[in-house]
């Protein structure tokens, strides 16, 4: 036997060795989890349903107030209410993929309704959940008048009123004209 080395045989053996280390430090890095992306598009198009949930139930609301407003019906405005009120509510913990300006919008609506309806106290529920989900905001109706307001006028939530304050509140001349025609005759 010879002691003498096969350089044929060892360094064949040790380049495969080698390729094979660094091959094996080529894999250490980790590939992304494939359902990471699948999770993501789910919770998109979630977001997308309700949103497209929201639209379609805003759009009877909106079609219902129209048939109301046509009719001239306390029936008709209190179900185009109702209408109004479900779309703010089945958004659940989905109501960021729905600006706030529009939810406002159509939670205004419904507390309108109510008024017109005349179911006074869901128009006093309403807007008080109104005034909790959206602290420190406000709708202006077309003539500049305040939603907050004029709402918290007819519900009677303000103060007793003196002449100046009251022709301070912005709310519509003719809700002011109503209010001190009613606090007249009450008064009398």
């Amino acid at each position: 036997m010879s002691t003498q080395l096969d350089f044929h045989r060892i360094i064949p053996k040790a380049c495969v060795a080698s390729l094979a280390l660094l091959l094996g430090a080529c894999q250490l890095t980790t590939t992304p989890d494939p359902t990471a992306g699948l999770e993501f598009r789910a919770e998109r198009y979630a977001q997308y349903e309700r949103k497209q949930v929201f639209e379609n139930c805003r759009n009877e609301a909106l079609q219902r107030d129209e048939d109301a407003r046509r009719k001239g019906s306390s029936g008709a405005y209190l179900t185009s209410a109702r209408v109004a009120d479900k779309c703010v509510s089945e958004l659940g913990s989905g109501s960021d993929v729905v600006p706030k300006g529009e939810q406002m919008r159509i939670s205004a609506l419904a507390i309108v309704n109510y008024f017109k309806g005349g179911d006074m106290e869901q128009a006093r529920r309403s807007f008080e959940a109104f005034k909790s989900k959206y602290p420190q905001h406000d709708l202006y109706f077309s003539d500049g008048s305040s939603f907050v307001a004029s709402s918290e006028a007819i519900l009677g939530r303000t103060d007793d009123w003196t002449f100046g304050t009251f022709a301070a509140l912005n709310v519509n001349d003719d809700l002011k004209r109503e209010i001190r025609r009613m606090h007249h005759w009450k008064n009398k």
